[in-house]
């Protein structure tokens, strides 16, 4: 690989220290609809906090109308309705924050979501209505709470219909609200529960589509999609037991699904913030994830929606602390990152700026026609990109938690933050064990 000058990384970085400091990706979002932030690990405090900076200024100077994240719907929801001040709810959104209890409960139960939510609570006490900025989950593992939360709405909005969705709660039942008990009983029965959960998802759908029309229900909207997390959960519960990308791609496509559902629930204006893990939202073709059959969320929202604008915002640092487990469900706890490994994209950009906070806006250029690996600049040249999920061992990292990169084909804008700090949770948490970790781990 090319010697790189560290002038040249120094000519590009900007100054990464408030909130005026965004003011050159804020320019490149302009009016971009989709806006996708990253983070290399689940557990960093920086990562979360300027994500929350200039989310807060997406909404208040772009009149960005919602926050999509990598959690569950039925949480989320939780959490939205708190937002936008439903009746009953908490007016706390910290406080049904603090009451998550899927592990790793700490990716959004931690101190900075708090203070985020707690301000997009008071934002929205201001505005009417219909454009108060909503908060929702994008992800699939939810299978038993979306059931239950499916079962409760129609029981309440259209009993007729409930029996289905009991013929399908009688389907999972046996399974004790395990994933794994499920996914593994599918190689003797391989379709699963998927023949009740496909005819409960065809009534919601169909009645969403007509209660749509009438006045475009939140309470309508959210019970389909409950239904559309049986039928994600159900495909990437039986593909898990196998190897290869399947389970994978089946979590993403879902998760971009999902906001396209977001997306034309809030109408034709609508433009969404996402957060997820860089390994989510930088563009898969720019990795060798590639290679493995994998596509992830931010390569299918610039497939489906380049014309209407979007931008994949990456994060990274060298060292420092994170909040972790050493195994799936294991309780949590901080541990040091090690420096990054030699040549790695981090490695890179602390030789050139040791102890710095620094924000990269790549050319629009950058990304157009083919990825070229051996063009000279620093931004071009594949390189290793650490990411690190709910599971971490630092020892390990020689071996593992690298994606080799193409930065300027991954992310459209890159935050550098040479050394980061762990995540606070809301609470103790305590170990669970419910889900099987997926690649990179549990990410």
């Amino acid at each position: 690989m090319p010697e790189t000058d560290p002038a040249c990384i120094q000519e590009e970085a900007l100054p990464l220290s408030g909130p005026a400091s965004l003011d050159p990706l804020i320019e490149r979002i302009g009016d971009s609809r989709y806006v996708l932030l990253g983070e290399a690990s689940h557990g960093t405090a920086e990562y979360y906090q300027v994500r929350d900076v200039l989310t807060r200024r997406l909404i208040e100077e772009k009149g960005f109308s919602f926050v999509a994240v990598e959690g569950d719907w039925p949480d989320c929801q939780a959490v939205h309705c708190s937002l936008v001040g439903a009746p009953d709810v908490p007016k706390d959104p910290g406080e049904v924050l603090a009451g998550f209890d899927r592990w790793p409960t700490w990716m959004w139960a931690n101190t900075d979501v708090a203070a985020f939510t707690r301000w997009l609570r008071r934002h929205n006490e201001s505005l009417p209505t219909e454009r108060r900025v909503g908060f929702f989950g994008l992800d699939v593992y939810s299978l038993w709470e979306s059931l239950h939360a499916v079962l409760d709405h129609l029981r309440v909005h259209d009993p007729d219909r409930v029996e289905h969705a009991v013929e399908a709660y009688r389907c999972f039942e046996p399974y004790a609200e395990d994933p794994q008990s499920y996914a593994l009983a599918t190689r003797l029965t391989p379709e699963g529960c998927e023949p009740q959960v496909v005819e409960l998802l065809t009534e919601l759908r169909r009645r969403a589509a007509e209660t749509a029309m009438l006045d475009g229900s939140l309470a309508e909207f959210a019970a389909r999609q409950n239904a559309e997390v049986l039928a994600g959960a159900d495909r990437y519960y039986r593909a898990m037991i196998g190897s290869g990308p399947e389970s994978w791609n089946i979590r993403d496509h879902h998760m971009a699904d999902t906001l396209d559902r977001l997306m034309d629930h809030h109408g034709p204006g609508a433009k969404a913030v996402v957060w997820e893990h860089n390994t989510h939202v930088g563009d898969a073709r720019a990795t060798d994830m590639a290679d493995a059959g994998m596509v992830n969320v931010g390569q299918l929202v610039r497939e489906r929606h380049a014309a209407e604008g979007v931008v994949l915002v990456g994060f990274g640092s060298y060292s420092g602390t994170v909040i972790a487990a050493d195994s799936w469900g294991d309780t949590p706890r901080v541990m040091d990152v090690p420096p990054a490994r030699p040549g790695s994209v981090e490695d890179l950009l602390h030789q050139a700026l040791p102890d710095a906070q620094a924000l990269f806006v790549f050319p629009h250029a950058a990304r157009q026609g083919p990825i070229i690996a051996d063009r000279p600049h620093w931004r071009h040249q594949e390189r290793d990109h650490r990411a690190i999920g709910v599971v971490y061992r630092p020892e390990r990292e020689r071996w593992g938690n690298y994606v080799p990169t193409l930065l300027d084909g991954r992310y459209d804008a890159f935050c550098y933050l040479d050394r980061t700090s762990a995540l606070t949770p809301l609470r103790a948490i305590p170990a669970r064990g419910e889900e099987e970790q997926t690649w990179p781990v549990g990410v």
